[in-house]
């Protein structure tokens, strides 16, 4: 899982530890990781709980990730780690930040691991989207800032298109005849620390303090956020393209829900472009045969890291 170290992610990983589920935090930050470690193995003192390191930003370190995953079989991948609203960077590939972690980084991450999922008799993808997909005005002209930055439109772009992944990899997984469910959530408002650590925590003083103060008032508990994730992740026969979000008013709050009537859920024509033009930019190419056999392969060398140009990708106006 990754992203196990804060927020949605660390009561998502305790849960399902608590269960009994042998549970790998995936996290950027081994420090950070290492005391989430800590802090989880004390709550849950008999928790089956492993630790590895894993930049969704670095394609290089997704590949390391993969190559060195030594379990067998994958019964469950939940894709949560994510940046939101953060000031204009690039990846060390040289990708617009958001659209790089959340989506980019997703989609290499979670075709890198398929062989290990199809080895699982019942393997589930569950991706953490956002509510605030829905004011998406997405543009495959402009995912990568290509022409300005406003890290609004990034943010709720790059959640867009976890939405528009998760939908299209249960579709290819159904036409291949692949027993593979892939769903999406949207945790609602959350109080985590998405919006004032990592990249938004040099913001300065004013900023952490009025953000706080929002989150605190505005947001609901972190457990609250997770129970979507939690959902996707254990419901049996839960449909495979299912998008699992809160019940309550512009799905913000409430119990988890499984919602139908999203236009992204039935524009294929986009979730489609959108994954030709991963493919490209990851070098990661799912090939799914009819038959059920993943043929999936990595277009770049294991042993070196994807040579992305900084150029090609950085926006011409920020």
């Amino acid at each position: 899982m990754t992203g196990a170290n804060s927020g949605i992610g660390y009561v998502t990983a305790r849960e399902l530890a608590r269960r009994g589920a042998q549970v790998v935090l995936a996290c950027r930050d081994p420090e950070r990781g290492r005391a989430a470690l800590v802090r989880m193995q004390a709550e849950v003192p008999d928790a089956r709980l492993q630790l590895r390191q894993v930049d969704l930003g670095s394609l290089a370190s997704i590949r390391q990730f993969a190559t060195g995953w030594d379990h067998g079989r994958l019964d469950l991948l939940i894709n949560n780690a994510g940046l939101a609203m953060v000031p204009y960077a690039l990846t060390s590939d040289g990708f617009e930040s958001q659209f790089g972690i959340n989506h980019l980084g997703t989609f290499a991450l979670t075709g890198l691991l398929l062989p290990h999922l199809l080895a699982a008799p019942d393997p589930r993808v569950v991706t953490v989207s956002s509510e605030g997909q829905r004011f998406a005005r997405f543009d495959l002209g402009n995912l990568n800032a290509e022409r300005r930055y406003l890290t609004a439109f990034a943010y709720v772009q790059s959640k867009r298109a976890n939405l528009y992944f998760a939908m299209e990899l249960q579709r290819r997984a159904n036409t291949a005849g692949l027993k593979l469910s892939s769903m999406a959530v949207a945790p609602g408002l959350t109080r985590t620390n998405v919006l004032t650590g990592g990249a938004n925590s040099g913001r300065g003083r004013l900023y952490a303090t009025a953000t706080r103060l929002l989150v605190r008032v505005a947001f609901r508990p972190t457990p609250e956020g997770a129970k979507t994730s939690l959902y996707a992740a254990t419901v049996p026969d839960l449909p495979g393209g299912s998008y699992i979000v809160p019940d309550g008013l512009l799905q913000l709050r409430g119990e988890p829900t499984r919602r139908t009537r999203e236009r992204a859920i039935r524009d294929t024509a986009t979730a489609e472009r959108l994954w030709q033009l991963s493919e490209r930019l990851t070098g990661v190419t799912y090939e799914l045969s009819a038959v059920g056999t993943y043929l999936g392969r990595d277009r770049h060398s294991w042993a070196r890291t994807a040579k992305t140009s900084r150029s090609a990708h950085s926006p011409r106006n920020r």
